[in-house]
């Protein structure tokens, strides 16, 4: 049975490893101004990291099934240190594409650490999955505001690359002590595993539902908070990485919420939840869209989205995870390589939207994907997809 111990060291081990992904986002100004290169090169590098967490996901975290997740995470870990302290003295653009490809790669240990709770955690999936997520969500939204204020008070980017380097060597010992060594399920060739990972896919409808919808929130979920380092550092804001950073803090909302989310999801009907959310994820786009010179407006939109995308997520990680538990590696890496295939995707676009037509039309996109979400929870039961 799953330790509250051990719980809190894989909440950490996913937020510390996914944050290192997002770091870059609050900073991009700053990166552009240092490097003396436009924002559209600069926007490149959240797509790069997040290809490279697709990459890791496909090719890397479906060993789960087939080796010792426990000693998979601790080599993860080294290559993403050592990625890390190349950022930390990188200066030029297509070294840090290269770099910021790798450490998305290497972070996909908060990939493995989830299947593997879900494995320990017996009856109470959604509630720690739920409680492991929050951590993983939580370094997605918290690295924007700590990267920011360390950028800001060393007047250096590359500061926050090494200190996470830290972050992950420590972790990575308490890792060591705290969580056990687990028999792997699958015994075939490593291409068998990819190709039993694309499988998944084909074997669970419900996977599949699940998977085209969160491909789809999150794309919209990154390409925003990318482009809102664009918009916030313009007027009537004119903010600083170091205040723009301060908004990662608002989404934390979602994250203190995700363990009551993942208890909701035990006992009530999941579609419901989800349609509830994709309502609030378009409520927030509207607020975005037509009052976006109000900072009320972008702080009551923001604690929406990541609220309703949060309930998203966790009632799909959930659902997944009872299809069968000797696949949930291979089960998790389909649906999150998809998951952040969708996301980089998203992120190339709004970068894309902000270079063309501005806000306008970051937000026209925004809604797009925002009524493709729920055109999915409301019809994709009753079509065969």
């Amino acid at each position: 049975m799953i330790t509250k111990k051990q719980i809190f060291v894989m909440s950490a081990t996913a937020g510390i490893s996914v944050a290192n992904i997002y770091y870059n986002q609050p900073i991009l100004n700053d990166i552009a101004k240092d490097l003396n290169v436009s924002h559209l090169a600069v926007g490149n590098l959240p797509t790069f990291s997040q290809v490279g967490y697709g990459l890791g996901l496909f090719f890397v975290t479906a060993l789960g099934d087939k080796i010792d997740r426990k000693k998979l995470i601790n080599i993860l870990h080294v290559l993403l240190g050592l990625s890390l302290l190349g950022l930390a003295f990188i200066n030029n653009i297509f070294g840090l594409y290269v770099l910021s490809l790798l450490t998305g790669l290497f972070s996909v240990s908060s990939q493995v650490v989830i299947p593997m709770a879900a494995s320990m955690s017996g009856k109470e999936k959604g509630k720690v999955v739920g409680t492991i997520f929050s951590g993983l969500l939580g370094g997605i939204l918290l690295s924007r505001t700590l990267s920011g204020y360390i950028t800001q008070w060393f007047d250096n980017w590359h500061m926050i690359f090494a200190l996470s380097a830290f972050f992950v060597f420590i972790i990575a010992i308490f890792i060591s002590k705290t969580l056990p060594c687990m028999q792997a399920h699958f015994s075939d060739s490593y291409l068998s595993l990819l190709k039993s990972s694309v499988f998944q896919l084909k074997r669970f409808s419900l996977l599949r539902r699940n998977t085209l919808l969160i491909a789809i929130s999150f794309g919209l979920f990154c390409s925003f908070w990318t482009t809102l380092t664009f918009k916030l550092s313009q007027a009537p804001f004119n903010y600083d990485s170091d205040q723009i950073g301060l908004f990662g803090i608002l989404a934390t909302a979602g994250v203190l919420l995700s363990p009551y989310i993942g208890k909701v999801s035990d006992k009530i009907n999941a579609n419901v939840i989800k349609l509830i959310s994709v309502v609030m994820i378009m409520v927030s786009v509207f607020l975005m869209r037509f009052f976006d010179t109000s900072l009320y407006a972008f702080i009551i939109a923001i604690l929406l989205l990541d609220v309703g995308f949060q309930a998203v997520q966790v009632n799909n990680i959930s659902q997944i995870y009872t299809l069968d538990e000797k696949a949930h590696s291979r089960i998790n890496t389909a649906y999150m390589s998809c998951m952040f295939l969708g996301g980089s995707i998203g992120t190339f676009i709004g970068v894309l939207c902000w270079e063309k037509g501005g806000w306008n039309f970051v937000t026209l996109q925004l809604l797009l994907l925002s009524f493709i979400s729920l055109v999915i929870v409301v019809f994709s039961h009753k079509i065969k997809i």
